[in-house]
């Protein structure tokens, strides 16, 4: 990079960083799952899935995509506890249920080169936690079909719904 490029790129971030000065500060208030909230939605998400297959594995995840807790039930798979996350991951990022946005990144797609984010899953079984707009955390099961998967995350969340507000 010559040292003309990077002047106006130091001129410019000085320049932004002063203006930004004269905006007052404020603390961010925003809202979070909570521990007790996530131990709630993994025992309805165990139960509701008894019926169908109890050997699941579970992930709650916070708004900013870190593992709440992270839960596999007697019998369940190894790799169902990384595709429980990946599928959490991919609903709160897109703010979309995996399922969903597997659909929307379908190859042959203008978004399929989404598919390639580390750490995002195309398979349903994600859901997002919202409080509005705003994804607040999300769910992810596996361990039965993706429909089972999402049914089971979606069950979690409803046993919390009255506090999402």
């Amino acid at each position: 990079m010559s040292s003309r490029i990077r002047g106006l790129l130091a001129a410019g971030c000085v320049a932004a960083l002063g203006s930004a000065g004269a905006l007052q500060a404020q603390t961010l208030n925003q809202k979070n799952v909570s521990m007790e909230q996530a131990v709630q939605i993994v025992q309805a998400a165990i139960e509701f899935c008894k019926e169908s297959d109890p050997r699941i594995s579970i992930a709650v995840l916070d708004r900013d995509g870190l593992i709440r807790l992270l839960v596999r039930t007697n019998g369940a798979q190894p790799h169902n506890l990384d595709l429980a996350r990946r599928k959490a991951y991919t609903a709160k990022t897109f703010k979309m249920t995996s399922a969903d946005w597997t659909k929307r990144t379908a190859p042959g797609t203008d978004l399929e080169a989404q598919r390639q984010l580390e750490d995002t899953i195309a398979l349903g079984g994600g859901v997002p936690i919202m409080v509005g707009n705003d994804a607040i955390g999300a769910v992810g099961v596996s361990g039965n079909s993706q429909t089972g998967d999402e049914a089971c995350a979606k069950a979690g969340i409803a046993k919390i719904q009255d506090q999402l507000k």
